[in-house]
C-alpha cells in the first residue's frame, strides 16, 4: 500500500496521493504557515524509497528515516509538537496501512492509501476479496469506518513504546489504548511478576 498521512486540525485535502512528494511538502507547509524547512517527513528506510527520499530531501524539509514500524511513523503524525513530525510517506504493508488509520482514527489525523500490485496473483486475491477498483485511494474513514479501539504493547524498544523489560521477578510492559469515540489515548506501564 502506498500510504499518506498528516495530524489533525488541517483542511482535507490539504495533501493527497495524486500528488508528487514535493508537493505535497509544500502544500502542509502552506497549510502550516511554515517554510518547507519546517517540515519533517517520517519515510521507511527501503531501497524502494530512493527516490521518495531525493525529491523530499530537494524540498529542504527534513526526513526522520525509520527501520521499520510504519504504523508508528503514521501514529507521529498525529502528535507533530511532541515527535517533531508532520508527514508520513511511502510504501509498505496495506495490514499496517489499517492498523495506522486506526490508530488515526483515535488521534486525529488523515490517511490515504492505495493497494500496489505485485503481480496478477495478488490482484485476483484481491478480487476474490471483492476489490474491483484497483486505483482506489481509501481514506481514513474508509479503511476504519465505526468507533474503534487501539491498543499496542511494546515488544522491543522503539520510537513510540519501549520494550519488555526484565528485573530480577518482574517484567515491565508499556501500552498504549486509545478509543476512537471519546478521543482518550492512555498510556500505562505496569510490572508483572514473572514466575
Amino acid at each position: 500500500m502506498d500510504k499518506l498521512a498528516i495530524g489533525p486540525g488541517l483542511k482535507p485535502g490539504t495533501v493527497t496521493l495524486s500528488m508528487g512528494p514535493s508537493e505535497r511538502v509544500s502544500a502542509l507547509a502552506s497549510a502550516k504557515g511554515c517554510s518547507t524547512e519546517d517540515i519533517t517527513v517520517c519515510i521507511l528506510d527501503r531501497p524502494r524509497h530512493e527516490d521518495l527520499i531525493a525529491e523530499v530531501r530537494s524540498t529542504g524539509a527534513a526526513i526522520r528515516l525509520i527501520t521499520d514500524g510504519d504504523v508508528a511513523g503514521v501514529m507521529h503524525c498525529a502528535e507533530p509538537e511532541i515527535t517533531g513530525i508532520d508527514m508520513y510517506m511511502g510504501s509498505g504493508g496495506a495490514p499496517e496501512g489499517v492498523l495506522a488509520a486506526a490508530a488515526l482514527k483515535c488521534m486525529g489525523g488523515q490517511f490515504f492509501g492505495k493497494l500496489l500490485f505485485r503481480n496478477e496473483d495478488e490482484k485476483a486475491r484481491a478480487r476474490k476479496a471483492g476489490i474491483t477498483n484497483f486505483d482506489r485511494v481509501y481514506t481514513r474513514d474508509d479503511l476504519v469506518r465505526a468507533d474503534v479501539i487501539f491498543a499496542a504493547t511494546g515488544v522491543t524498544s522503539g520510537s513510540l513504546l519501549a520494550g519488555i523489560k526484565r528485573e530480577p521477578g518482574w517484567v515491565t510492559l508499556e501500552t498504549i489504548l486509545m478509543r476512537s469515540k471519546t478521543g482518550t489515548v492512555r498510556r500505562m506501564t505496569y510490572k508483572s511478576p514473572v514466575k
